[in-house]
């Protein structure tokens, strides 16, 4: 079967070229990729699709005649929007390879949780809700590192952009109308902060859950993820393939001094103790005991209600659903459940919902539901709110 004309595959670095011109002409460009991480640390750019209102293509970044210069350079063309869906492992992937953020960004999902379409919500679903479209997901586990890449497997890559392209243009409508463009601003410029995307080995510990609150297991537990992490970069090799959390965990506890200790853990590999990693392993041991307390990891825990405090957090809560719901806006972007309980707490809590738009639709009322100043009341099954001070109903 011939390959359909109609979703061009761009194989050669010259017709990347002549496609990147197309798309800088343009306001705007939909994308979106295919990768692969499950046996590597760094994701495996496998497939890359783009679209605009004139033109379309799925590009193979595998093709042998293939260079990728002309693509990231449109990546950071200013007067070119990168719309995606969901963007940080996007982001990520093309971050990793080039140390530059796509800007600017439009990313679809929070720009739906904006428009009212829930937490975080699917792209299939969007997509359906939006342009009354079913997405064929026959595709969707597909190995995209095999080639030759099959016609459904074509159809299925281009449509995502396809599809993203009028999901993009009806939510930038939807944010013009409603006023809300530069509610976006605070998320796109975390997507666009480096420090979102920098794996650092010291910060690897973070990942973990921490079982101990002992000095010596918290210095030995940082180090040796730190050491894991660094390996995992060395081989391209997933974590859990270099060394299992567990392993991590019992390294923290039982904290082995030689190779012949090491050797009698049961989570560690067979086979470490006798060659280069068991040494590492067991200087990475050393490091941690020997950590300054400075440099010894502090857990950071979520906010411990003051006793009593439960129903104003539950009154919280509700406030917080109907004025998402009052307003079309997803909940979580509004705020969190450790920011609600740092509210009930105090008044002075460092935390977004205090900031900007969300303050003006929650956090305003939120403090005057914990001043007193506000009651919330249901009636014919709705939330209503009521000023005390005035005794108006909203």
């Amino acid at each position: 079967m011939s390959r359909d004309p109609h979703i061009p595959l761009i194989t050669q670095t010259a017709d990347l070229t002549a496609l990147c011109e197309e798309l800088a002409a343009g306001p705007y460009v939909a994308l979106d990729t295919e990768f692969m991480r499950d046996r590597s640390y760094w994701p495996r750019l496998c497939l890359l699709q783009a679209a605009n209102d004139d033109t379309m293509a799925v590009i193979d970044p595998l093709a042998d005649d293939m260079d990728l210069a002309p693509l990231f350079e449109l990546l950071q063309n200013e007067q070119v929007c990168k719309v995606f869906h969901a963007a940080r492992q996007d982001v990520e992937i093309f971050f990793h390879l080039t140390g530059q953020i796509p800007h600017p960004i439009f990313d679809t999902q929070i720009a739906a949780m904006v428009c009212g379409f829930g937490d975080s919500v699917g792209y299939d679903k969007l997509v359906e809700r939006i342009t009354r479209e079913r997405i064929d997901k026959a595709s969707r586990f597909t190995d995209w590192s095999r080639r030759p890449l099959k016609e459904r497997q074509l159809r299925y890559a281009i449509s995502d952009v396809t599809h993203l392209r009028d999901v993009y243009k009806w939510l930038l409508a939807e944010l013009d109308r409603e006023g809300r463009a530069s509610w976006l601003d605070e998320e796109m410029a975390t997507l666009t902060d480096p420090a979102t995307y920098r794996l650092e080995p010291d910060l690897a510990w973070q990942r973990l859950k921490l079982r101990s609150r002992n000095r010596q297991y918290l210095g030995v537990l940082k180090e040796v993820a730190a050491w894991r992490e660094r390996e995992a970069q060395r081989r391209n090799a997933p974590r859990n393939h270099v060394l299992k959390d567990e392993a991590i965990q019992e390294l923290a506890a039982e904290r082995p001094h030689s190779v012949d200790e090491l050797r009698n853990l049961r989570a560690v590999p067979k086979g470490y103790a006798d060659g280069r990693p068991g040494n590492e392993l067991v200087a990475a041991v050393q490091a941690g005991l020997d950590l300054p307390k400075a440099d010894i990891p502090n857990p950071v825990h979520q906010p411990v209600p003051r006793k009593g405090l439960g129903p104003t957090i539950d009154l919280l809560k509700v406030l917080l659903k109907h004025k998402a719901e009052q307003h079309g806006v997803a909940t979580k972007l509004v705020a969190t459940v450790s920011d609600i309980e740092k509210l009930a707490i105090s008044p002075d809590a460092d935390v977004p919902a205090l900031r900007g738009w969300r303050r003006q639709i929650f956090g305003d009322d939120a403090l005057a539901l914990r001043r007193g100043e506000l009651a919330l009341a249901a009636h014919g099954g709705q939330v209503r709110l009521i000023r005390l001070d005035t005794d108006q109903a909203d």
